[in-house]
């Protein structure tokens, strides 16, 4: 399983450089140092946009809060409207060498932003397999996507699909898997920053349903629910439940010790209770892993199986969408 990211003290400095300090730091160049050109501050403003949206789609945004690129968004264009006007007379292009300076930064992003912005829409194109059309599988609540899309810029899960690496195939099945994270009060995954309780956070315990029709293949309640950020790298899994379908099986994993009621053998209607989402296997903090894939050949690897596609409730879901439901 791909495992969603630890909060290290590396890791966090990391993210709170690249996801909060950086976008702030370009704002405030906009905002308070304006390009004294036409060409450099139109280059400057849309180079600090593509740039934030860029990373506004390419970046798990359950840590920080979903909602920080919409603030961005907005201080982005409260500083183009507030300096568009007064910059209106002034001279073409640059008369000095710093002005020069900051429209080569400003160009600098506006490729990257233009480049990785465009992968990661790119993303959001459904792959070349046979998609699986299933409903929300959760009960009440509201769920993000930490990893989901067509490409590994977006979901990593797509490196098990590399045919070069041996560790990698008997985790085949899953290489166009979703990753959810719970959303709390004020849409944060959990009660602090990384909380060793997995009850901490929002999803811990959220219950999950069949999302369609189905026998149930295998079921495993009894594996135990990890302290963040301990994980089982052997039973990957950890309690899960596989959905079979015919052509197709769902694989629900990581879910909570002695919450799963069904067992091999039962048949399912779609809303029927499975369980509860957990930490349990190979799981850095509570979340749900959900994927399709045609069933595995005899003898082999249960989630070997070629990887399918979902589609949850007519959506094919990508980093950073949410799905809400009410119960």
């Amino acid at each position: 399983m791909f495992r969603s990211f630890t909060a290290g003290p590396a890791v966090t400095a990391a993210i709170l450089a690249l996801q909060v300090v950086l976008p702030l730091v370009l704002i405030a160049w906009l905002g308070v140092f304006p390009a004294g050109s036409l060409a450099g501050f139109a280059v400057q403003a849309a180079g600090i946009g593509a740039f934030l949206f860029a990373l506004a789609r390419i970046a798990q945004w359950a840590l920080p809060a979903w909602w920080l690129p919409r603030v961005y968004g907005a201080l982005w264009l409260l500083a183009v409207v507030v300096h568009a006007s007064a910059i209106a007379g002034a001279p073409v292009w640059p008369a000095d060498a710093p002005g020069w300076a900051g429209l080569s930064v400003a160009m600098i992003l506006l490729g990257l932003g233009a480049g990785f912005g465009a992968a990661a829409l790119a993303g959001r194109r459904p792959p070349l397999v046979t998609i699986v059309d299933i409903a929300n599988p959760f009960g009440a609540g509201q769920f993000l996507v930490g990893h989901g899309g067509g490409n590994r810029l977006v979901n990593g899960h797509l490196k098990t699909l590399d045919p070069r690496v041996e560790r990698f195939r008997p985790w085949r099945g899953q290489s166009y898997a979703l990753d959810f994270f719970g959303l709390g009060r004020w849409g944060l995954r959990a009660a602090g920053w990384h909380p060793s309780d997995p009850a901490a956070y929002a999803i811990f315990g959220a219950e999950l349903r069949a999302p369609c029709a189905g026998t149930v293949r295998a079921a495993e309640s009894r594996m135990p629910d990890f302290e963040v950020p301990r994980q089982d790298s052997v039973n990957r899994l950890g309690n899960h439940v596989i959905l079979s379908l015919g052509y197709a099986e769902i694989v629900f994993a990581h879910m909570r010790q002695g919450s799963v009621q069904v067992a091999p053998g039962d048949v399912v209607a779609i809303g029927d209770r499975l369980g509860e989402v957990g930490n349990s296997g190979a799981s850095t903090e509570p979340h749900l892993h959900i994927h399709a894939q045609r069933p595995a050949a005899d003898g082999d690897p249960p989630l070997s199986g070629a990887p399918l596609a979902l589609r949850i409730d007519g959506r094919f879901l990508v980093r950073g969408d949410r799905l809400k439901t009410g119960g």
